[in-house]
C-alpha cells in the first residue's frame, strides 16, 4: 500500500479551512483501501524537514499564498517526490486574481473590470455597490461589499489598516449582485474531465445573496444546484449556458497550465453572459465544498476521488492533461 503525506494549516487567513479539506482527505484516502495517509499539520515546511518524511506521494491540501500560490509547490518540485496538485508557475499564476483576469482576456473570456485598491485615493473607481476583496487570498477571506458611501469608507480603512500591517493588496470590482443578475456557478476539473456546473445560492437574507466565508463554511442554507442541459423549471440553464462555462473553464485551466484538479468561478449578468471571476488550483475539501459535490454528481465518490488524485500525482492511470 503507498503511503500518503498530507500537509494540512498553513500561515494563510485559510489555515482552518485547510485544517478541516485535510482532514476529508486523509479519511477519504484511508478509505479507498490504496493508501496510507499521514496528516501533518504545518505552518511552513523547510527542504530538510520535508525530506526527513517518509512518504511515496505527497497531497498539499492547503489554501492561500504560501501553500496553494507556489511557494510550497517550489519546496515540493526541489523534493522531486510526486505531489498532487499544479506545478509552481500555475499556482503563482491562478492565486493572482488580476493576472487570471490578463490570461482569461487573451483568450476572448469575459472577466469584469477591475482597479487595484490605492489607499492615496479613496474615490471609489466604479458607481456603488462594488465588491473589494483581496487579489492573493481565497475562501472570501478580506472580502467587502459596499453598497453605500459609508460601506465603502468602512472599507477603505478596513483595507488601508490591513496593507500595513501585511503584503496584502486588494482589487475593486463592480458588483453584480442585484435581482436579476448576480448568479454564480462553478466548474471543477479533474485533469481533462470537467465535472457538472454547479451553481450557488447563497441565502439572501442571511448574506444579502452574497457568497462570502460564512456562507461558505458556517452556514447550512446556502444552496448548491446540479445544473445539468436536461434541467427544466424556471431556474433552468439553457444548455449552451452550461456547454460555454465548461468549456471556458477548459481554456482557462489549460492555459494557465493547471494540473490534477482545479475549480473554476463565473458570475452571470442580467443577460445571462458568464463572467469568469478566478481559478482554485486547490479547491476545498469541507462537507460544503464543490469539487467533491461536483464529483459525486458525475458518479465519483469522495474515496476514489482522492485515491484518483494521488494516483495522477504517481503517474497511475490517464496521461495529466
Amino acid at each position: 500500500m503507498k503511503r500518503a503525506l498530507v500537509l494540512a494549516g498553513g500561515p494563510d487567513a485559510e489555515h482552518d479551512v485547510s485544517l478541516a479539506s485535510a482532514r476529508t482527505v486523509a479519511d477519504a484516502l484511508g478509505a479507498s483501501g490504496l493508501f496510507a495517509p499521514e496528516l501533518r499539520v504545518i505552518e511552513r515546511l523547510d527542504a530538510d524537514e520535508l525530506r526527513a518524511i517518509d512518504t511515496d506521494v505527497i497531497v498539499p491540501v492547503l489554501h492561500g499564498s504560501y501553500g496553494e500560490g507556489g511557494p510550497l509547490q517550489d519546496l515540493l518540485e526541489a523534493d522531486g517526490r510526486p505531489y498532487v496538485g499544479s506545478g509552481p508557475r500555475a499556482a503563482r499564476l491562478a492565486m493572482d486574481k488580476m493576472a487570471t483576469k490578463l490570461a482569461a482576456a487573451s483568450l476572448g473570456l469575459r472577466t469584469l473590470p477591475s482597479h487595484l485598491f490605492d489607499p492615496r485615493d479613496l474615490v471609489c473607481p466604479f458607481d456603488l455597490p462594488v465588491v473589494a476583496k483581496p487579489v492573493h487570498d481565497g475562501s472570501s477571506c478580506g472580502l467587502h461589499v459596499c453598497r453605500t458611501q459609508d460601506e465603502w469608507s468602512s472599507a477603505c480603512s478596513a483595507m488601508a489598516a490591513s496593507m500595513r500591517t501585511s503584503p496584502r493588496t486588494y482589487m475593486i470590482e463592480p458588483c453584480l449582485k442585484t435581482p436579476s443578475s448576480g448568479r454564480e456557478l462553478t466548474v471543477g476539473l479533474l485533469d481533462e474531465l470537467a465535472l457538472p456546473v454547479i451553481e450557488i445560492e447563497p441565502n439572501a437574507e442571511a448574506t444579502d445573496g452574497v457568497y462570502t466565508y460564512e456562507a461558505k463554511y458556517q452556514r447550512d442554507d446556502t444552496r448548491y444546484s446540479v445544473r445539468k442541459p436536461d434541467d427544466g423549471g424556471p431556474e433552468a440553464l439553457p444548455s449552451r449556458l452550461l456547454e460555454r462555462v465548461t468549456d471556458e473553464a477548459r481554456r482557462i485551466g489549460n492555459a494557465i497550465g493547471v494540473r490534477h484538479l482545479a475549480r473554476v468561478d463565473f458570475i452571470l449578468d442580467e443577460d445571462l453572459e458568464p463572467f469568469l471571476l478566478e481559478v482554485n488550483t486547490m479547491p476545498g475539501f469541507t462537507e460544503h465544498s464543490l469539487v467533491p459535490m461536483g464529483a459525486r454528481a458525475a458518479g465519483i465518490e469522495l474515496p476514489a476521488l482522492c485515491a484518483r488524485l494521488a494516483e495522477r500525482a504517481l503517474g497511475v492511470g490517464a496521461s495529466v492533461a
